[in-house]
């Protein structure tokens, strides 16, 4: 079993699990849903159910669980987790899988933007903190790299900031590939490229 496989074996038993106690009546509240699943993950981790190597996956949803309480939106995390790694995310169209992967973002507390041409380039170009979890996009650039099937057709400019090796993880889980820019004027520039069935002018 691959590491993506083991990860997506995890989120299904937990998601089946929720369902289970949702079925009995334990959890009929966003609270009751936090508070299962935090400890279902504790026992889970304590008890040693699933392999060594995805025990950084179990921290990081229980660490969510335990500081945002409600917020942590723990369902929608395993539910994004098995579709990532079950294969279903790769057959929907890429931009459905662009809105996936940002949507997953902003439930992490990462700030997202459309920025306008004045704020992407420039004298008026919007200042990027290097050190806040960000992801800015061109509106301009936006609008035509996509065709009406919500397929890619041209290269799409992304500016990230902050932990860029987390999100990049998120991107390439949603079937994007993340490449730096080159230009070491623009240190926080990458080009998105979908990675399924893409072609892009150009090539």
């Amino acid at each position: 079993m691959t590491l993506t496989e083991k990860s997506g074996h995890l989120a299904w038993c937990a998601l089946v699990a929720l369902a289970l106690a949702r079925q009995s009546g334990d959890v009929l509240s966003p609270t009751q849903e936090n508070l299962f699943l935090t400890r279902w993950l504790a026992t889970a981790l304590k008890q040693r159910r699933f392999p060594r190597d995805i025990n950084q996956d179990i921290e990081w949803l229980l660490k969510q669980g335990r500081q945002l309480g409600v917020s942590a939106k723990l369902a929608s995390k395993l539910n994004y987790l098995w579709r990532s790694c079950t294969g279903e995310l790769s057959e929907q169209n890429d931009l459905f899988r662009l809105t996936y992967a940002l949507e997953t973002a902003k439930d992490m507390h990462w700030n997202y933007r459309l920025l306008s041409d004045r704020e992407w380039t420039g004298r008026y170009a919007m200042v990027l903190s290097a050190s806040m979890n960000g992801i800015y996009l061109s509106r301009t650039n936006l609008d035509v790299a996509f065709d009406d099937n919500g397929r890619q057709i041209n290269p799409l400019m992304v500016r990230l900031t902050g932990n860029v090796a987390g999100v990049t993880k998120l991107f390439n889980r949603c079937g994007w590939q993340t490449e730096p820019d080159g230009d070491a004027s623009l240190p926080h520039q990458f080009t998105l490229m979908a990675r399924q069935g893409v072609s892009v002018k150009g090539d």
